[in-house]
């Protein structure tokens, strides 16, 4: 409160006499008064004449007048507290600075309030002290949204890196996409091809057996209208010549067609209409598979019973005094042998040649799967397997097991492994043109899967004959 009286006072001293403002850049005369140097320049009309002092009218030298300095800073002090004071504010009820923060009621208040008003007994803070928890407050504030910004960004950021990525990986898919098809419409157009020219050589075939026929009645046509013409002319002759030559035409046979029934031409092409389209899907469902795959197998996981030859391609049951010693690799008690490779990703196709042996087992296997006690044929033992029985019996080693209804024996059977999609599929691939599909198994695989064969023990001679690998040119030329 004293602050509030005593600054305008000394504001009222600190005024010079001349502008009767707040010195600026004060001088002091040899007198002791003070003046703002631009107030005291302005009263001089000839620097070289003594100046009156306008308070005590005595003579002065103006070019002796130092700066006050002492009066500077105090004006320069006056300023601050002027600034401070304006910055201060009051409480509206007491007129007192507001110094205390009520906890309660989350007010700025003043002492009057907390001791006297309406906020006594309150919890109450010193202003400062509030003021430094807040600041740490806001400080812990900051840092959190400095914290929320930078995931932000990084956020943002990735989702940008994502975006571009999305963009390059759609472009690519787009290519092969375009690739995919234009191998397709290839195909097809291959395909149409082919019909448009079996249509075509049955076509001409067909014409040129009526172009012959045509040609013989042509022939035989001419000669018949040859001898009319010419008995015509005969009975116009006299009757002399004409009881002459009549012994020589009636004589000479008629010409005669061998053939004189007809039956219309139906254009059969060797195939319906309806059956195109099933044609060619199936003709395409064996060039978009992969390529066969050359695989050899692995005598160390063989039977000590199964005799690997040509090349480890073709395994068959060989007699009990030629058993070989087993390895810790191999099966004890199943006739089965894996192949050299393992599959843990994309797609393989490959084929075996059964022939006609009457029993056997094929399909995939983990290679995780038990070989020293009997194997157990099912999914959840790691075995996705297919066999024939008697000779006639197909089935699927499921829980329990399905019989596939096969009405022709094949003799190659080709297996299609989709690791990613979870498929494995078998096929009548006898036909190098189409496949026929005989099962498929569904399930999701982990771990590396192995092809294996079983060729099921003899039975008094009658189960021999092996099961083979196709090399490449087998696989070429099935």
């Amino acid at each position: 409160m004293a602050c509030n009286i005593r600054l305008p006072i000394l504001e009222n001293q600190l005024s010079c006499p001349i502008c009767l403002e707040v010195f600026k850049d004060p001088v002091m005369l040899q007198c002791g008064h003070s003046y703002c140097r631009d107030c005291l320049w302005g009263l001089m009309k000839d620097p070289h004449i003594l100046l009156l002092c306008p308070v005590c009218r005595q003579e002065v030298d103006y070019s002796s007048s130092p700066p006050n300095v002492t009066l500077k800073r105090l004006i320069e002090t006056l300023q601050i507290l002027s600034e401070d004071q304006a910055a201060t504010e009051t409480c509206p009820i007491h007129n007192n600075p507001l110094c205390l923060y009520c906890e309660q009621d989350q007010e700025v208040i003043c002492g009057l309030c907390g001791t006297i008003g309406g906020h006594r007994q309150h919890p109450i803070t010193p202003l400062a002290s509030v003021y430094s928890r807040m600041k740490e407050e806001v400080s812990a504030l900051m840092t959190d949204l400095q914290k929320e910004r930078k995931g932000l960004e990084e956020q943002i950021s990735k989702l940008t890196n994502n975006k571009t990525r999305i963009l390059n990986e759609s472009d690519v898919f787009q290519s092969l996409i375009c690739k995919e098809f234009r191998e397709l419409q290839q195909y097809i157009a291959e395909e149409e091809s082919h019909f448009l020219k079996l249509v075509s050589t049955k076509a001409t075939e067909l014409f040129k057996s009526v172009e012959i026929q045509l040609q013989q009645k042509n022939e035989i046509l001419s000669i018949v209208q040859d001898k009319e013409r010419k008995l015509e002319n005969l009975g116009n002759e006299n009757h002399l010549h004409f009881v002459q030559v009549r012994h020589f035409f009636l004589s000479a046979p008629l010409p005669r067609c061998a053939d004189t029934s007809y039956s219309s031409v139906s254009f059969k092409p060797g195939f319906r209409q309806d059956d195109i389209k099933l044609t060619v899907w199936k003709r395409l469902h064996r060039r978009i598979l992969p390529s066969p795959e050359v695989l050899k197998l692995d005598p160390l996981t063989a039977h000590p019973l199964l005799q690997l030859s040509r090349g480890d391609t073709m395994v068959q049951c060989k007699s009990p005094g030629g058993r070989r010693g087993s390895t810790p690799e191999g099966f004890e008690n199943s006739s089965c042998v894996l192949a050299t490779r393992g599959f843990s990703t994309g797609k393989h196709y490959w084929e075996v040649i059964v022939g006609t042996k009457p029993k056997w087992r094929i399909g995939v296997v983990k290679g995780t799967v038990s070989r020293k006690g009997k194997m157990i044929r099912s999914p959840e033992a790691g075995a996705w397997l297919i066999g024939l029985k008697e000779g006639r019996y197909y089935e699927a080693f499921t829980s329990p097991n399905v019989s596939l209804p096969i009405q022709i024996r094949p003799q190659r059977i080709g297996i299609f492994l989709n690791y990613e999609k979870g498929e494995l599929t078998f096929y009548n691939a006898e036909s190098p043109d189409e496949l026929i599909p005989l099962y498929t198994f569904q399930a999701e695989f982990q771990g590396k899967l192995y092809p294996v064969l079983d060729v099921c023990w003899q039975e008094r001679g009658t189960n021999p004959q092996p099961l083979i690998l196709p090399t490449a040119a087998a696989i070429k030329s099935p």
